[in-house]
């Protein structure tokens, strides 16, 4: 048994599946979310809307020794994305403040949005940060208040979450969907259970006192032209027909790597699209 700590705000799906992986593992997890009922079993409940002001009733007398925030965007626009990344984290962190608490490290789940490559370049934590949306720039600037928050800090970049209830584009594939050949469109992915492994490895790797560095990025060792993963998707579905109309629509063309994770020790499980599209199909 160990006598960490854990605070997940936004314990959704990769957070829910992260509080798993924790609470096998031994530690105390709580999760702060609007609607409680929906946490894991084990789970310490902290019920709580990141635009309130007050503390939430239910937060903890005992600082968590780690802060994972993990938060979806309630509305997928300019103003939706504010609010659950840049001032839902000010908040959480007001919180912290008037507790008097101090996490030993917040790791802040982002996005490979922060980053604009269009040409297939590859793409590692040092490559430029200039995004031309505003998902981009917004969590670009929830990383700035996560890193000088005052609290040792790790921004996780995640790219193209897929997994069980995540299943766009084998939709798509079913429908017949069409995508462009050439130039080739190269995607990156992860599957939600690398995803909550990932932040999971990190956070032990923190506890036992190795050194984190600020930013990771979260994908697997495929990035595949987005072609590719489709031609092998309809042979493995047994797809014959082809849409006359629709494609599958993706904006991007950047290969991520994952070597500094790998550096640290982290393997994924499902290190391509293939195994992990298979594990959903069959599962």
């Amino acid at each position: 048994m160990s006598d960490l700590s854990a605070m997940l705000v936004g314990c959704g799906d990769v957070g829910g599946r992260l509080a798993r992986q924790l609470l096998a593992k031994g530690w105390a997890v709580s999760g702060l979310r609007r609607s409680v009922q929906h946490l894991p079993q084990g789970v310490v409940p902290i019920q709580a809307d990141l635009g309130q002001l007050a503390l939430p009733a239910a937060w903890p007398e005992r600082t968590p020794d780690y802060l994972i925030y993990c938060v979806s965007a309630n509305q997928h626009d300019e103003a939706g994305y504010q609010a659950a990344y840049v001032d839902g984290l000010r908040r959480v962190l007001g919180w912290l403040a008037e507790k008097g608490q101090r996490p030993r490290r917040l790791l802040f789940v982002s996005s490979s949005s922060v980053y604009a490559q269009q040409d297939g370049d590859w793409i590692d934590e040092s490559s430029a940060t200039e995004p031309e949306g505003y998902s981009g720039r917004i969590m670009l600037e929830a990383e700035r208040l996560a890193l000088d928050s005052g609290i040792r800090a790790s921004v996780v970049r995640l790219t193209g979450i897929y997994g069980p209830g995540r299943e766009w584009l084998l939709n798509q594939v079913r429908q017949g969907y069409r995508v462009a050949q050439d130039p080739p469109l190269y995607g990156n992915r992860i599957h939600a259970d690398d995803a909550a492994g990932l932040l999971a490895f990190l956070l032990q790797k923190d506890a036992r006192g190795e050194l984190l560095d600020e930013c990771y990025l979260g994908v697997d060792d495929d990035p595949a032209p987005l072609a590719d993963v489709v031609a092998w998707l309809r042979d493995y579905m047994g797809v014959t027909q082809w849409s006359d109309e629709q494609r599958v629509r993706r904006s991007g063309n950047k290969r991520c790597s994952n070597a500094r994770a790998r550096a640290l020790g982290w393997t994924p499980q499902y290190p391509s699209y293939k195994a992990g599209y298979a594990a959903i199909l069959e599962g």
